[in-house]
């Protein structure tokens, strides 16, 4: 039993230290760094300062609470930590449903009999397939002012162009957009991976006892979808929440004026623009403890789902 156990560890050893090297090591170096003062003028010698940079995180957050009950809307309104956390969950909760609602339809259709179904299943993956760096910039040009794909579609039907990156509003959509149609096609083929493993035996009693499209819908697909479809929203949820490239790519670095910043490309831009890496450290362990959090209710719901 020894032998086998130590034959074990030695093939689990280039997988563990590989994750020590990729996941445990930058994890542990990321909260050195946000315990020291490492900016622009501390750059060769980064002096150690404990919980600092969490104290002024926790100060921030807990700045509207300290006002008077009357004047927490206004207070809350004009904090930026909370018009970039509420623009976060915004941008997560807009596009997982999108993601879900069209991943699901489209999965639904293409489970049918239709001709050259094949192609249409190859074009609706292309957009996961497609480099997003690439989808990005390509979306960019697409909602341009006055070159764009888009507005001069608008004008041809006689609609007024749209101020696509110098309205906070239009700009927030601009990459949400983008994103719907990066992101669908993964629920998509998880949806019909799972479609395709249900046995058609239960939908024949299903119409023998009399039950209706939707009543099958939502007794038998989604129930046994539902293994499938948590694990895919949960990784969907991190992706969406800490999903960089989008949101900076079409909005060129958050036009306009900062005001489409969600968590991740603040920190970015606090890290990397303004070379505050001991705060951008502390901000992204705040960012590791939500996604956790978040994590850990689906986790209640799956447990929940299995008993």
């Amino acid at each position: 039993m020894n032998g086998r156990r130590g034959l074990v560890l030695w093939f689990l050893l280039p997988s563990l230290l590989v994750l020590a090297g990729v996941v445990a090591y930058p994890f542990v170096f990321n909260l050195w760094i946000s315990m020291t003062n490492w900016n622009m003028f501390h750059f060769q010698h980064p002096q150690f300062q404990g919980l600092g940079h969490y104290a002024k995180i926790v100060r921030m957050i807990g700045e509207p609470f300290a006002r008077p009950l009357s004047q927490w809307p206004a207070a809350f309104a004009a904090n930026e930590f909370y018009h970039i956390f509420g623009k976060t969950f915004a941008w997560t909760a807009v596009n997982l449903v999108f993601h879900f609602t069209l991943g699901l339809g489209a999965a639904l259709l293409l489970n049918r009999k239709l001709p050259a179904r094949g192609l249409y299943r190859a074009l609706l993956i292309l957009p996961w397939a497609m480099p997003q760096y690439i989808s990005a910039l390509t979306w960019r040009g697409m909602f341009n002012t006055e070159y764009g794909v888009i507005n001069q579609l608008l004008a041809k039907v006689g609609a007024a162009p749209i101020p696509w990156f110098s309205s906070e509003f239009w700009a927030f959509m601009a990459p949400t957009i983008t994103n719907i149609w990066l992101g669908f096609p993964f629920i998509m083929v998880i949806a019909l991976g799972g479609l395709q493993s249900i046995p058609q035996e239960l939908y024949e009693a299903a119409r023998i006892d009399g039950a209706g499209p939707v009543r099958r819908f939502f007794h038998i697909t989604l129930p046994m979808l539902k293994p499938v479809l948590l694990p895919a929203l949960v990784l969907g949820t991190i992706w969406t929440f800490n999903n960089l490239n989008v949101i900076w790519l079409v909005t060129d670095q958050g036009l306009p004026a900062d005001k489409t910043h969600i968590l991740v490309t603040y920190v970015y831009k606090a890290a990397f623009f303004y070379y505050r890496y001991g705060y951008a450290a502390a901000f992204s362990v705040f960012i590791f403890l939500v996604l956790m959090f978040i994590v850990r209710g689906y986790d209640r719901v799956a447990k929940q789902e299995v008993y």
